[in-house]
This record gives structure tokens, C-alpha cells and sequence, in this order.
């Protein structure tokens, strides 16, 4: 069995579904109680997600998905 990978630098991912300053709180608030010690920065025009920190790439997207949003 082999264990996730983390990425500690910064990953940009496309969210869809944001339409206003409550979605990016949502994604903001999903991603960082689901990965403690990151940080990140949501840009509502273009959809970006910066995470900056441990992470892995279906963490992140488990997040997203449970706070109502997608990833392209």
C-alpha cells in the first residue's frame, strides 16, 4: 500500500460553480479546515484556487466537492 504524496509548495487548481464573496469563503473555509497549515487564496474572476502547503490533489478536490463546487 503506498501512501499519498504531499506537495508542500504552491498548486493553483480551476474551481467552478463560485458566483459571489459567500462561494469563496465557502472554498476558502472547506480547504483549510480539511488541510490544517495551509494556506489559500481564492480569486472569484477567474475560478483560481492557490494552496499553498501539505496538500494532495484529491484532498483538495474532496474539499471543493464537499462544499458544493467543482474542479475543472
Amino acid at each position: 500500500m503506498t501512501a499519498a504524496t504531499t506537495t508542500p509548495e504552491t498548486v493553483t487548481y480551476h474551481v467552478t460553480g463560485m458566483t459571489c464573496g459567500g462561494c469563496v469563503r465557502s472554498v476558502s473555509n472547506a480547504i483549510t479546515r480539511a488541510l490544517p497549515g495551509t494556506t489559500v487564496a481564492v480569486e472569484l474572476a477567474t475560478g483560481e484556487v492557490r494552496v499553498t502547503g501539505p496538500q494532495t490533489a484529491e484532498a483538495v478536490a474532496q474539499a471543493v466537492d464537499d462544499a458544493g463546487f467543482g474542479m475543472a
